[in-house]
């Protein structure tokens, strides 16, 4: 049986993907790889327009209530690195890029939900809606529209912040916003994070593993890998032979994978007595309708992009990093 974070994190990356290659179509921008005009801003994920760029109105807002929202690091990163936003006098307002990118970013949510209302059926759109949010309401704080960057150890991060009124909640808010929380539960009693587990650890065999084997396996970007299996060796749960460049999991190790599959389950149990067995089941049901073949459908990127090809696999959990959000570590 495919765990529940692992089929709500394939919908999540999936939904991300699609909806960053329309982004990428439609915004003008700048990679290192297919360069740009330097006026354009650098291309970002979904995650900044929900963590961040949605909460800067046309006007302005003042940098101290906006850091209170979205973090000190993210006015940084959007302004001086990525040119979004420009930063003068303790003001935040839009570049002109940035304004090009929010009327882009704005109607995108929709026009995705809408494609998968035509590829799965508007019926089991409606449904994963439904059961989503039937658990999410449960919650006993509200989480963030969208995961955020994973912290030292690759962490699940969250803070309770003083939050802005949000636009109605988007099936990858609802998708977000589960993960979330099965990873803060999954992460209480866990010494490895979630998305190292998933991503890293589930995939070295007893034989061992070629660390270069690993992005294609796991659908994350070989550098979100090379920091997952820096933090398992520090550690001593993960050997890599200098030459072969192969990983193996020390004895701790194989007990952390072992540990990895019985905590997944163990927590799953927890949300049907917590949250209810029907709306779990249901729940699970809905996502296992999406999870395979169909959710690459739309995953093609735009000819010249900075992504090669549609990928082999999506990740068992989204690794969001610094690099602009993208939840397969990219």
């Amino acid at each position: 049986m495919v765990p529940l974070p692992t089929l709500l994190s394939h919908a999540l990356v999936a939904f991300t993907i699609e909806f960053d290659n329309e982004f990428e179509r439609r915004m003008p921008h700048r990679t290192t790889r297919h360069g740009g005009s330097p006026s354009d801003p650098w291309l970002v994920s979904m995650a900044m327009w929900s963590n961040f760029m949605r909460f800067v109105p046309e006007e302005g807002i003042a940098a101290g209530e906006l850091q209170r929202v979205t973090g000190k690091q993210l006015i940084q990163r959007m302004g001086k690195w990525w040119g979004y936003v420009i930063v003068e006098k303790g003001l935040v307002r839009l570049s002109a890029g940035g304004r090009k990118a929010q009327a882009v970013w704005r109607p995108l949510a929709g026009e995705i939900e809408g494609r998968w209302e035509e590829r799965f059926g508007s019926a089991k759109m409606a449904r994963l809606r439904e059961r989503l949010a039937a658990v999410v309401t449960q919650f006993d704080v509200e989480l963030p529209e969208y995961l955020p960057e994973l912290g030292y150890g690759l962490v699940a991060r969250f803070e309770i912040k003083s939050r802005m009124t949000a636009p109605p909640s988007s099936i990858a808010a609802l998708l977000s916003r589960a993960l979330l929380a099965f990873a803060l539960d999954f992460e209480r009693e866990s010494e490895v994070s979630l998305a190292i587990c998933a991503n890293v650890v589930r995939l070295v065999s007893d034989e061992g593993v070629r660390l270069r084997d690993l992005p294609l396996r796991s659908g994350v970007a070989k550098e979100a890998i090379q920091v997952a299996a820096g933090w398992l060796e520090k550690r001593g749960l993960l050997t890599v032979e200098p030459g072969t460049r192969l990983a193996r999991l020390t004895p701790k190790g194989r007990e952390v994978r072992e540990g990895y599959g019985r905590r997944l389950g163990a927590i799953e149990d927890w949300w049907r007595a917590r949250y209810g067995d029907r709306a779990i089941r249901e729940l699970r049901e809905s996502l296992e309708e999406l999870d395979g073949g169909p959710l690459f459908a739309g995953l093609e990127p735009p000819p010249g992009g900075w992504r090669t090809g549609k990928p082999e696999a999506l990740p068992d959990y989204p690794m969001v990093l610094h690099r602009g959000g993208f939840p397969d570590g990219s």
